[in-house]
């Protein structure tokens, strides 16, 4: 079930008000009110999930059950070794499933490659199920944070369910952690106007990012990469800018639907995207892209791997000296990024443009981690902090910060590049077309009807998203005047109604 469908539109009201008004006010007198609000987001979550293939449920009942029984075996096994055993059992069998599911048809193939023969008899052609690769990190965190004692291991499996099975967030994230999400299905929730008003404003923005920015660029984008070997350089440039904008739009629009249909049921989702593209290097890119997963490679694979700062081995610390411990530091920092790019461009999906993605930006990173500058900046772009703590904001960005903010973006668009190409095939032919002398010619454009709505689109996206680039999210509406409110919601449902037309998958769904 897409959030930007007509069945999307009729179930979420109708959940919305079961949950409220019939598992919330008609059992507030029932002792055991908690247990059948979170019984019905299991319901409601596997309608919704089983809406794509009802064999998806068997998947993700089994994850959740052995996900649920490593808490408690970590919790009961007698010593600290049994206890890591669990975890580690609980990993290998649930990447072992994401593994054969996600990546067993691309190594079976790769494999006959390599030793020419035939690849038929050899591949599974299964059907990889929406998100899997994002509940399945949900649930990994579960079981590893139980062994490190951040949480208690629940003992209640309808919590724990809803905890990996709640439907805004199921099949595209934010990836949660169950210190945060968890937590919040095991007490009582109360129905907040401002919060769901809010709520409805994020989702209200997040389907005018996929609907009327991402759907539509990525008319152009397909046209393009249909045919690249017959393109223009700068037809190439153009879609490549435009996929920009789609990926983010179609992405973000994602995490703003889920995060402000969250709200609606009294529960708050980590923030997934903030402003990233009005970031000033790569560093800053990657803290505010698609948060939920760079910080969960963080916290998972790069600091257990010694992160920036890995202890130094007796054998060089008993030698006294610094620059030496210095540069076995850098080095393992170095190794640790590669390691946490790559893993998270082959996480993308079993290509190998993924992983030239990933490589990509580990080389702009490495950089400013050598330089010691892959933390400087903390703060939001244009913005002051005051000695009592507020942030004042600038209308525009200084000349070096606009400098900084161009240049990041060349770079992400470039990344792009990679990132779209179907294979290394594809990529070759558009780095070719683009180092053509047909760059500086004029485009190939559809038509004048299409794109002059679409730079409004965009250019209404870039500037709102600077407006409230301090804000929790893109569309924070804190106008006094209730008629020029109403203006703004009904010019973007007109926006969204207009260019509602075949519905488009989510880009991140096959992720």
């Amino acid at each position: 079930m897409l959030f930007n469908s007509f069945e999307f539109a009729i179930f979420l009201p109708i959940v919305f008000l079961l949950y409220w008004f019939v598992f919330d006010y008609a059992m507030r007198k029932c002792k055991r009110q908690l247990l059948w609000q979170n019984l019905f987001v299991v319901v409601a979550s596997y309608i919704f999930y089983g809406w794509w293939d009802w064999r998806f449920l068997i998947l993700i009942a089994i994850t959740t059950l052995l996900s649920f029984l490593s808490g408690i075996g970590i919790e009961y096994a007698p010593t600290q070794r049994g206890k890591k055993a669990v975890m580690i059992a609980n990993i290998i069998i649930n990447l072992g499933i994401l593994g054969i599911y996600k990546y067993y048809d691309f190594f079976a193939t790769q494999f006959a490659r390599l030793f020419g023969i035939e690849s038929d008899f050899l591949l599974l052609h299964l059907i990889l199920p929406v998100g899997i690769s994002f509940y399945t990190f949900q649930a990994l965190s579960y079981s590893i944070d139980v062994y490190r004692k951040q949480i208690q291991p629940t003992h209640d499996i309808v919590a724990f369910t809803a905890f990996l099975s709640f439907f805004p967030q199921l099949v595209a994230g934010p990836i949660e952690r169950a210190t945060n999400l968890l937590p919040q299905f095991q007490k009582k929730r109360t129905f907040d106007y401002a919060t769901a008003v809010d709520g409805m404003q994020q989702i209200l923005w997040g389907l005018f990012k996929k609907i009327v920015v991402a759907d539509n660029c990525a008319t152009y984008v397909d046209i393009v990469f249909a045919d690249i070997s017959n393109q223009s350089g700068s037809t190439l440039v153009l879609a490549a800018m435009l996929f920009t904008f789609q990926i983010y739009g179609d992405f973000s629009g994602y995490s703003d639907i889920a995060i402000g249909t969250a709200k609606l049921f009294g529960i708050k989702l980590m923030r997934n995207f903030n402003v990233p593209y009005f970031s000033r290097d790569i560093a800053e890119f990657w803290r505010r892209w698609h948060i939920s997963l760079t910080t969960w490679f963080r916290d998972y694979v790069y600091i257990p791997l010694g992160g920036s700062r890995p202890n130094i081995p007796e054998a060089i610390r008993l030698k006294g000296d610094k620059a030496l411990e210095a540069r076995y530091t850098k080095w393992i920092a170095v190794r640790n990024t590669f390691v946490i790019f790559l893993l998270s461009g082959f996480w993308h999906g079993a290509n190998w443009t993924f992983v030239l993605w990933g490589a990509y930006h580990a080389l702009l990173f490495v950089p400013l981690l050598l330089l010691n500058k892959n933390r400087r900046y903390r703060d939001t772009v244009a913005t002051i902090t005051l000695l009592d703590g507020t942030i004042k904001t600038k209308w525009l960005p200084s000349l070096k910060e606009a400098g900084q903010m161009l240049l990041t973006f060349a770079l992400a668009v470039l990344g792009w590049i990679i990132f779209r190409a179907t294979g290394l095939k594809t990529l070759s032919a558009w780095m070719s077309g683009i180092c053509d002398s047909s760059l500086f010619g004029v485009p190939y454009l559809i038509n004048r009807q299409y794109y002059i709505p679409l730079a409004i689109s965009i250019l209404v996206l870039i500037l709102v998203e600077w407006i409230n680039r301090t804000k929790e999210h893109g569309f924070v509406l804190n106008i006094r005047y209730k008629w020029l409110r109403l203006i703004i919601y009904y010019s973007l449902i007109f926006a969204i109604v207009a260019n509602f037309g075949q519905e488009q998958s989510f880009i991140y769904f096959q992720f």
